[in-house]
């Protein structure tokens, strides 16, 4: 069973993002995560929320990237969302995992061919001669696979963040935010009210 205020501020994330929408954000689901190399420089880059439940917010990508083998490295990741017409902000810090072979299957089916065959002809993060050599290579597997399911590439898969700290911010007048701490302790979730 879940942390009555572990529950609350995910429900606060759900709430946000469905409320961003609403208020016509242009990408309501685009959140920063911040991984680490091994040899301790950060790197941030924008990805797209695809899950959220009681486990933690899920994003899907090439685990062949430079993300990727960031996150095999180090697991420690941090996420920030940005709700800019609702003036409002929330930060993650959490562990990654890989999500069940099930549930990526399950989100790459889903997804428009176009992005299914790029999933496989794109070797993220590596360098390209030029861009025709990418084009040719979704045209020929759009060949290879005419007529048939496009099946999940093994390098690309989903990417659970389980939570250890939440906070949410509301921006408020004259720069007297509003900001909560939710963070996992020995004893249970504590929430914190911060100063600005």
């Amino acid at each position: 069973m879940q942390d009555k205020l572990y529950l609350e501020a995910i429900d606060t994330l759900r709430v946000w993002v469905e409320e961003a929408r609403a208020a016509g954000e242009v990408e309501p689901t685009a959140m920063t995560l911040a991984t680490v190399s091994e040899t301790g420089q950060p790197s941030a880059r924008v990805v797209l929320l695809k899950a959220l439940d009681a486990d933690g917010p899920v994003f899907y990508t090439n685990l062949n990237s430079r993300k990727g083998g960031e996150l095999r490295g180090q697991p420690k990741v941090a996420l920030c969302f940005y709700f800019t017409r609702l003036d409002r902000q929330v930060r993650i810090e959490g562990t990654a995992s890989i999500v069940s072979d099930e549930q990526a299957d399950a989100y790459f089916a889903s997804r428009d061919r176009g992005s299914q065959l790029g999933a496989w002809a794109s070797q993220q993060s590596q360098p390209l001669a030029a861009r025709q050599e990418l084009e040719d290579r979704i045209a020929s597997l759009d060949q290879q696979y005419e007529g048939q399911p496009v099946p999940r590439p093994p390098h690309w898969s989903g990417v659970r963040v389980t939570p250890v700290a939440i906070e949410v911010w509301q921006g408020r007048a004259h720069r007297v935010h509003e900001r909560w701490r939710f963070e996992a302790g020995a004893d249970g979730w504590q929430k914190t009210l911060l100063q600005p």
